[in-house]
């Protein structure tokens, strides 16, 4: 019978899940992302599928790890790959549809009298009243607001304001968008009245009328614009960009402009380059201070070895985000104890901050702080591990200390510790955080038209051009992305080649 409850309970967990599943695949059709929302129904399909057949038993262990790739790894991949091959930028944000929407609603003033408006509640409903300063008065019905569609109202020339309090400016401002979507006629008046301000309705007509061909048509000017759906704007027939624009397929051209821009390649080659020396160097630094500082602690003869190992641990217990910050303040030009100290033993003060050299060791300084905890660990583990009986044998013949940490714990230690030395080099590959909370990227290149400095690394690189500065150039952004993507999946490759190698080894 508990068995028979417990089941009938995971079921019930089971039903609610896919209802809520149901309910957001619903909300993502509404928004309108009809393929997001067939992927949503397919993953619910096979969540439901896995774990109520019984051919399927054996996946229900696999299928949340799976489907977390799927999600949360192989779609973001995916997407960002795609945006990389369209214009997608502050300039051409709005899909087609939507950019001529905003065109067909823009309004221009011919010179008309503005009237002004009053709102009055009605229950759920509104009154408009609107009223010349020639003391003349135009009244709506009854209506019910609503910002998702248009209304056209014609309203009635009346002798006095309606009964009752008016609205507030708070109320009117709530109504806004509804309001906006009002088109308002008065008796005798060709010209529809459409809201100027939040008090205020002047007559206004269409600025673009569509054809049936797409081309929109320009009623104070009369200049026809065409859809370029290679550039992604409306144009006219001199060639002149009428924004806002839209996303348009772009083919291979944001990865072109990586290669063929000189305005691009000069701080892109840079960049990449300072990227794999940062990366390179601060794995060196790190297994170097690391593998000493564990060789030191496994001397048998050291005393307080669990204080010393206690202390050394602690850089790697604090959270990054906030050593990060600490060293900051201390690497503070002005008033930064560093330099303070500096300046009492030696009269000197460092640019460490706008000197792009200074900055560049301050980077590696500190990473290397944060960084080498983890190879002293691992360290002392492999030396642990090493055979005492290698060491005896050396002892009898003679070796020296050198020649034990060169031709015995080195060599052991180096090649377990490899791949783990590789993904080490792709994670500072994309170390972001340090970077941005430390330097920001700075100081800048002085010949860069692009955002760019000479202490960013690809992945910082990328998200100035993305969301900073000027231009937020998300379709060139994601080529940049998938590049870096590209680099770090060829090292997860030789990481995967080397755990291979190793493991043949001890077979």
């Amino acid at each position: 019978m508990q068995r028979i409850n417990q089941r009938l309970a995971w079921m019930g967990v089971g039903a609610l899940l896919l209802l809520i599943g149901f309910w957001l695949v619903f909300l993502v059709y509404q928004a309108g992302h009809y393929w997001l929302a067939l992927g949503g129904l397919v993953l619910l399909a096979a969540s439901g599928w896995v774990f109520t057949s019984p051919r399927a038993y054996a996946w229900r262990y696999l299928y949340p790890g799976v489907a977390a790739i799927l999600v949360f790894v192989l779609f973001p991949t995916l997407y960002t790959v795609r945006i990389g091959f369209t214009n997608y930028s502050s300039t051409n944000l709005l899909t087609f549809s939507r950019a001529t929407a905003y065109l067909l609603d823009q309004t221009y003033s011919n010179g008309g009298e503005p009237l002004k408006l009053a709102l009055y509640p009605r229950g759920k409903k509104w009154q408009l009243a609107l009223s010349s300063e020639a003391g003349k008065t135009w009244l709506s019905d009854e209506v019910k607001l609503g910002a998702a569609n248009k209304q056209t109202l014609a309203l009635r020339e009346a002798a006095v304001l309606p009964a009752g309090e008016k609205a507030g400016l708070k109320e009117v401002i709530a109504e806004q968008a509804a309001l906006k979507a009002l088109e308002l006629t008065l008796p005798g008046v060709a010209t529809p009245y459409r809201l100027s301000s939040l008090s205020e309705f002047a007559p206004a007509q269409r600025l673009y009328r569509q054809a049936a061909d797409g081309s929109l048509t320009n009623q104070q000017t009369g200049a026809v614009l065409r859809a370029n759906f290679k550039t992604g704007f409306y144009e006219t027939a001199a060639g002149e960009k009428v924004a806002p624009g839209f996303r348009v397929n772009v083919g291979w051209s944001n990865f072109q402009r990586l290669f063929d821009s000189a305005e691009l390649q000069a701080p892109l080659l840079r960049v990449f380059a300072w990227t794999v020396v940062f990366a390179a160097l601060t794995v060196l630094f790190t297994f170097s201070v690391g593998f000493t500082l564990a060789t030191v602690l496994s001397w048998e003869a050291l005393r307080f070895k669990t204080a010393y190992r206690v202390l050394l641990f602690l850089p790697y217990a604090v959270p990054g985000f906030i050593s990060i910050l600490i060293f900051r303040g201390l690497f503070n030009e002005n008033f930064g104890e560093i330099n303070m100290v500096l300046n009492g033993l030696f009269g000197i003060q460092p640019s460490w901050f706008s000197d792009p050299l200074l900055a560049k060791v301050m980077l590696l300084l500190v990473n290397t702080w944060l960084g080498y905890p983890y190879t002293m660990l691992l360290s002392l583990g492999l030396i642990k591990s090493i055979p005492a009986d290698l060491y005896e044998a050396s002892a009898i013949n003679g070796a020296s200390a050198w020649t034990n940490l060169t031709r015995i714990t080195l060599p052991l230690v180096l090649k377990p510790i490899a791949p783990l030395l590789i993904a080490s080099f792709a994670f500072n590959f994309n170390n972001f955080v340090l970077i941005s909370l430390l330097t920001d990227g700075r100081p800048d290149f002085t010949d860069s038209v692009v955002p760019a400095g000479t202490t960013d690394i690809l992945v910082s690189y990328t998200y100035r051009i993305a969301f900073q500065d000027s231009g937020q150039n998300f379709g060139l952004a994601a080529a940049i992305s998938t590049l870096i993507f590209v680099l770090v999946a060829v090292l997860s490759l030789i990481n995967l080649r080397l755990s291979r190698v190793n493991a043949q080894a001890k077979k």
